[in-house]
């Protein structure tokens, strides 16, 4: 059916709504000195952030593959592109406000903005998606190395090439999601998406249990929530830390 929604996918975006706010208000709580953590470094931190990131990522793609196959219209695509690079810019505003020096110029939002439009673009190649994100991967990986040996790409550490990923040196930034390596995340997602379709629809079309519902309404309201979670808990994190002093 054109445009149905599948529960499934909600709630799997759902659950990276979720694990995103959890990780989020440690965040803050460490921001505000109720606890200490070293979000920079610490691989407990380091690396749910990437898995965070990745199953946002991930489910994009599988969205985009089932809107593909909806035969969503161009209009449609660009409303939902253009509601996400709003929220992208109002992201940066709100983050230049609170962390001045290291404001999110090219965070998930923006990432996904641009990386829709790639994924919508590149849709027809089938299953050569997968090595297409394999690459995508395999080049941000490879670009330490590639800088080491050829001094000339120095450019692409430059604050205008920083969105596209290929660095030597991370940027000093609070949220930092470049095209590369993620779009390959999203390709993937967008890969398993046709390929599910096609050969186990039921994985992705097939009924929630109840006691999940819940999870597929966040996925369904992830945006308003991913905007909204963030000033409503800084503001009480902020409201508390006051009381107690």
């Amino acid at each position: 059916m054109p445009g149905a929604r599948y529960d499934r996918l909600d709630a799997l975006r759902g659950a990276a709504i979720v694990w995103m706010t959890a990780f989020h208000f440690c965040f803050d709580l460490n921001h505000f000195g109720w606890i200490r953590q070293d979000f920079l470094r610490d691989p407990v931190w380091t690396w749910q952030r990437t898995c965070i990131v990745s199953l946002f990522l991930f489910t994009a793609g599988l969205s985009q593959a089932v809107a593909h196959a909806q035969g969503q219209g161009w209009p449609r695509f660009w409303r939902r592109c253009a509601q996400v690079a709003g929220c992208a810019l109002l992201v940066t505003a709100g983050s230049w406000f609170m962390f001045p020096r290291s404001y999110i110029f090219f965070g998930v939002l923006h990432g996904i903005a641009v990386m829709l439009v790639v994924v919508r673009l590149t849709g027809g190649w089938g299953r050569w998606l997968w090595p297409a994100g394999l690459l995508a991967i395999g080049l941000a990986l490879a670009a330490p190395w590639a800088h080491a040996h050829w001094p000339a790409l120095e450019f692409l550490n430059r604050p205008p090439f920083h969105w596209l990923g290929l660095v030597s040196r991370k940027p000093f930034t609070e949220d930092y999601v470049p095209l590369f390596p993620w779009l390959g995340v999203m390709w993937w997602g967008m890969a398993a998406g046709q390929w599910l379709l096609a050969e186990r629809p039921q994985v992705l079309r097939g009924a929630l249990p109840p006691q999940a519902g819940w999870l597929a309404w966040m996925g369904r309201w992830s945006l308003t929530w991913y905007m909204l979670h963030q000033p409503v808990m800084i503001g009480a994190v902020m409201g508390v830390t006051a009381l107690a002093r």
